[in-house]
C-alpha cells in the first residue's frame, strides 16, 4: 500500500465518480482504476461498488475512507511538526537565570523571542553558576545566564554585554546627593557583599577593585542574591556594589549612583550552553539574543 493510493481512494470516495476524481488528481481514469484495484487487492477488501451507472462505498470502504483521512491528516501533522521543530519554531527552551540579569536583559529578549516563536515552551530556572553548568551537562537546561563563569571544556561561553558597576546606598547617606561616587571615598563604609566561596563571584572582583587602593572592603553582611543585598541597603545596613541591571530594582530608601574607580570596573553578562549543541531552538534563541545585542549597541553609538 502506498500513500498516493490513499489519496486516490479518498478522491474517488468523495466524488463517487472516477472521471471527476481523475480530473481532480490530474491522472487518467484508467490509471486511477488500476490503483484502486491494486489497493483493494493489497488489503483483500472490496471498497467500492461500481457499475455502469454508479459508484458507491461499501461498508468496508466507508470505514477505510475515515481511516485514510486520519492517516493522511497524521502524516501532514507530522510533516508540519518536523518542519517547525527543525526550524526552531516548536520545542522547549529551559533557561537558567541568576542575579540581576532577570531585571533587565532577559525579560526583553524573552518578549521578542516568544513573539517570534510562540509555539516554543519557555521555562526559567533560578540557579547559581555551578548548578547551571551541571544542569547543562545533564540536558536539564538549554542555556544559562550568569557572570564571571570559569572556563569549562564542554561549555561554550558567549558574552552578551558588559555593564558598569553601580553603588547602591541609602537615600539618607550624605553621598546620596552626588552624581557619581569614587570608590576611594567609601573604602571604610560597611559593604553588603556576596559569598566568597562561590567560584568567580562578584566579591572577588570587588576585592580586586579595593586592592588598587591598598584596601579591603569592610564586610557588614554577606548575602546570596542582589535582591537581598539591595533590601539591606534600604534598611540602612550598608552599601552594595551591583551591576547596572540591578538599578531596575526599585526599593524604598535606595538610590543608585555611578561608581568610578582605578582601572576597569565593568562586569560581563554571559550566556552559556553545551559546546556543539546545534538544536534549532537554541540556535533560534541565540540569533534573537545576538540581534538584540547588536541593536542595543547601535542605539548606544547613535548620536
Amino acid at each position: 500500500m502506498e500513500i498516493r493510493q490513499l489519496r486516490y481512494f479518498i478522491a474517488v470516495a468523495e466524488e463517487l465518480n472516477f472521471n471527476r476524481a481523475a480530473e481532480r488528481l490530474y491522472i487518467s481514469q484508467s490509471a486511477l482504476s488500476r490503483q484502486i484495484q491494486q489497493l483493494e487487492d493489497d488489503i483483500s477488501a472490496v471498497l467500492l461498488e461500481r457499475n455502469s451507472k454508479r459508484v458507491a462505498l461499501t461498508s468496508a470502504g466507508e470505514s477505510f475512507y475515515h481511516h485514510a483521512q486520519r492517516i493522511l491528516g497524521d502524516l501532514s501533522f507530522a510533516a508540519e511538526e518536523s518542519k517547525l521543530l527543525s526550524s526552531g519554531q516548536r520545542g522547549k527552551l529551559a533557561i537558567g537565570i541568576f542575579g540581576s540579569s532577570i531585571l533587565d536583559l532577559i525579560p526583553q529578549v524573552l518578549k521578542r523571542f516568544t513573539s517570534a516563536y510562540p509555539a516554543v515552551g519557555v521555562s526559567l530556572h533560578p540557579m547559581d553558576k555551578d548548578a547551571q553548568i551541571q544542569a547543562l551537562r545533564e540536558r536539564r537546561l538549554t542555556i544559562g545566564f550568569n557572570r564571571l563563569v570559569p572556563a569549562e571544556p564542554d561549555i561554550e561561553q558567549e558574552e552578551v554585554r558588559r555593564e558598569p558597576l553601580m553603588l547602591a546606598l541609602s537615600e539618607q547617606h550624605p553621598l546620596s546627593g552626588r552624581d557619581s561616587i569614587d570608590l576611594g571615598e567609601i573604602l571604610a563604609e560597611p559593604m553588603i557583599l556576596y559569598p566568597r566561596g562561590v567560584r568567580g563571584s562578584l566579591v572577588v572582583q570587588i576585592q580586586q577593585m579595593f586592592s588598587r587602593y591598598d584596601a579591603h572592603p569592610v564586610i557588614a553582611h554577606e548575602v546570596t542574591d542582589v535582591t537581598t543585598s539591595i533590601a539591606l541597603v534600604g534598611g540602612g545596613l550598608g552599601m552594595s556594589i551591583v551591576p547596572r541591571a540591578a538599578t531596575n530594582l526599585r526599593l524604598p530608601g535606595v538610590v543608585y549612583r555611578p561608581l568610578s574607580c582605578r582601572g576597569d570596573s565593568a562586569i560581563e553578562l554571559i550566556c552559556l550552553y553545551r559546546k556543539g549543541d546545534q538544536s534549532p531552538v537554541l540556535q533560534a534563541f541565540l540569533q534573537t539574543l545576538r540581534r538584540f545585542g547588536q541593536e542595543n549597541e547601535q542605539a548606544a553609538d547613535a548620536p
